[in-house]
């Protein structure tokens, strides 16, 4: 595959370029599916929301102002699509109840690392993937994607509160998940 550099890529994608286009699509196909695939059900509907995303980039990318990251740029567009899907009416009649409030336990949130020694990145991912959809979406805003309880309360309408307490609630479920492969892996 030849290389282009940055400018080069946003100059053809600009102009409609199909080469430039394939080229952006495949450097960063594996990076943003990976982003993705942490809020969608299946791999297939991330492999959606992937092309939806990169759609936007397509048509947008004329108004890319060559300030800040071209990546970071693009990546906001891909969660913006994944969180359009979070926001959905389909995603909302399948979402579980949200909680206004957080609830303080005491038990610790702890995950020890031999219980991590026999799970592989995509044991996790699939662990992920497990969570209750809004549960989920809301941890990966928090612990993949660097957003505060404030920022996720804002675009997904939801109190500071209830996105702690999802991110509480997400450690809670995959430590337990966890725990029980790991219990699976000293049983053998």
């Amino acid at each position: 595959m030849e290389t282009y550099t940055e400018q080069e890529v946003i100059d053809g994608c600009r102009r409609k370029d199909r080469t430039y286009e394939e080229y952006l699509y495949k450097k960063y196909y594996g990076r943003f599916l990976g982003i993705c695939m942490r809020y969608a059900k299946d791999p297939q509907y991330a492999r959606n929301l992937l092309n939806d995303g990169f759609v936007k980039i397509f048509m947008s990318v004329k108004d890319f102002r060559n300030e800040g990251s071209f990546e970071g740029w693009m990546k906001r567009i891909i969660i913006n699509t994944c969180l359009k899907y979070v926001n959905s009416t389909s995603f909302k009649t399948s979402r579980q109840m949200l909680r206004n409030d957080v609830t303080e336990e005491k038990e610790s949130m702890v995950v020890y690392n031999e219980a991590l020694e026999h799970i592989d990145a995509n044991e996790v991912l699939a662990l992920l993937q497990q969570l209750p959809p809004v549960t989920r979406a809301v941890f990966n805003l928090f612990a993949f994607d660097g957003y505060s309880h404030h920022e996720i309360g804002e675009m997904l309408h939801m109190s500071v509160g209830t996105s702690s307490w999802h991110v509480h609630n997400a450690r809670k479920i995959l430590q337990q998940k966890i725990m029980a492969k790991n219990s699976v892996y000293e049983s053998k």
